[in-house]
This record gives structure tokens, C-alpha cells and sequence, in this order.
């Protein structure tokens, strides 16, 4: 039987709902001094954007949602994809290297960029399939200190997947186009573990058949496998959009166009 590890809040939740609360006030007051100060504001969409990545990761983490994912496989996977695939390119969009950077107090060093996509590519990848090896999986779900090893390699790959999609600093060497075909690659270890969990007529993670729920264990595998098929999907494609919509308006297309050629 699973021990329920989460039932109360445990260190990493209490730490990770005390850094949010530092990163929200950090950077309100580093967008507010700087809205004030300088001729060039970040704009409040993007400040809201940045606080929507925060709640987001903090509802993965300190709700309901990530104390339930030892009952249901689908408060798993809303919580992995809450870490991977929503807050990231929230955070990101909120540009908070460049609202920091102007802070009179905060000045970090500009950070280099990765070598490659594939230096994004694969520990996200690689994320993605460890976890929810059965072994892995289990071990995550019965352990609280594994478990928040678990979210914090979500949340890190995560951000380090969406770098060079979103762009908020430095990016990868190769040319704008190519995320396009980066975002539709990263699409198929998601399609084929959400595909299996879908078709699947066996439970994947027998944890899950000890539990008591509205939902039977297979059941709640295919719900599970849906919510993340159609959330990549849905996220991705609107991702892919938005970076072909930039390239199609560029004013350098020619040149992109040539360097496809």
C-alpha cells in the first residue's frame, strides 16, 4: 500500500511556497521601480504573466492537486505538467532577468548560453521518460524526499526546455526556424507515453490499485493519459504558431529563408 507522504505539508512545500513568495515580492518591486524610473517598462501583461508561472508551480507543488498524486494517476500528471509545460513559459514571459537586471540592488551576471537545442532537448526528454519508469515511479510516490526530487527536475528541465523557445535571455546557436521543429520533436515521447496510457489495458503503475477514488486504477491511467496528451498538444501548437508567426513578420525572413536553403 502507497503511504500517504503528502498528506501534510513537509519541508520542500514549505520551502518552495516561502521562495515564491520571495520571487513574487522580488519582482514587483524590481517591475514597479523600474515602471517609474526607466522609458522602457516591462509591460503588465508580462508581470502577469510572471505571477500566473509562480501560482502555477505553487498549485503543482502546495495544493490539493500536488498532495493527491499518490490517490490519482491524473494529480500526477497535472502536477508534472503544471512544472513542465505550464509555469516555464509563464515565468519566462515575464522577462525576469531583464526586469532584475535593472533593479538598483539586484544585478546578476548575464548567464551564457547552452551549446545546442539538443542541450535543452534532452534532460527534458530525459525527465520526462525516467519518472514515469514503473521503478522510478513508484519510488517518487512513496517517498517524500524522492518526491520532491521528482518535482524540482520537472520544474528544472522545464525551464531549461522553454529557454529557447520563449527566449527571455541569451538562446541557442542555431537559427530561429529550427524551435519549430524542436517543439514538434519534444511532442513525441509526449504522444507515445500518453498514447500507451490511453490504450493501454493494463494498469502501468500498480501503486495505483491499492487506492481508494471515484475512478478505477485504469480508469483514472486513461484520464490521465488524455489530460496530458491533449495539454502538450494544445500548449505546443500554440507555441509552434506564435514562433512561425514571428518569423513570417520578421523583417529579416529573407534571411531566414536562406539560411533554410
Amino acid at each position: 500500500m502507497v503511504a500517504h507522504v503528502h498528506d501534510t505539508p513537509g519541508p520542500w512545500t514549505i520551502g518552495v511556497s516561502v521562495a515564491v513568495l520571495v520571487l513574487a515580492v522580488a519582482y514587483l518591486r524590481a517591475w514597479a521601480w523600474r515602471r517609474s524610473a526607466l522609458a522602457n517598462p516591462i509591460p503588465a501583461w508580462r508581470a502577469a504573466s510572471f505571477f500566473a508561472g509562480l501560482a502555477s508551480a505553487l498549485v503543482a507543488v502546495a495544493s490539493p492537486i500536488g498532495r493527491g498524486d499518490e490517490r490519482l494517476l491524473t494529480f500526477h500528471m497535472v502536477q508534472h505538467l503544471l512544472l513542465m509545460t505550464v509555469a516555464p513559459p509563464l515565468i519566462f514571459l515575464g522577462e525576469p532577468v531583464s526586469t532584475l537586471w535593472h533593479h538598483p540592488v539586484t544585478r546578476p551576471r548575464r548567464p551564457r548560453a547552452p551549446v545546442s537545442l539538443a542541450v535543452c532537448w534532452i534532460p527534458a526528454t530525459a525527465t520526462l521518460i525516467g519518472w514515469h519508469i514503473p521503478a522510478a515511479f513508484t519510488v517518487a510516490l512513496r517517498s517524500p524526499t524522492w518526491h520532491a526530487v521528482e518535482q524540482a527536475s520537472f520544474l528544472v528541465a522545464g525551464l531549461l526546455f522553454w529557454w529557447p523557445v520563449v527566449q527571455p535571455w541569451p538562446s541557442p546557436r542555431e537559427p530561429r526556424w529550427s524551435t519549430v521543429l524542436y517543439l514538434f520533436l519534444a511532442t513525441l515521447p509526449c504522444d507515445i507515453l500518453s498514447g500507451f496510457l490511453v490504450f493501454s489495458d493494463r494498469v502501468a503503475y500498480s501503486v495505483y490499485l491499492s487506492t481508494s477514488s471515484g475512478l478505477t486504477a485504469l480508469d483514472d491511467q486513461q484520464c490521465a493519459g488524455a489530460v496530458m496528451w491533449t495539454c502538450v498538444t494544445v500548449v505546443y501548437l500554440v507555441a509552434g504558431m506564435i514562433v512561425s508567426t514571428q518569423l513570417l513578420v520578421s523583417p529579416t525572413l529573407h534571411e531566414r529563408l536562406a539560411e533554410i536553403a
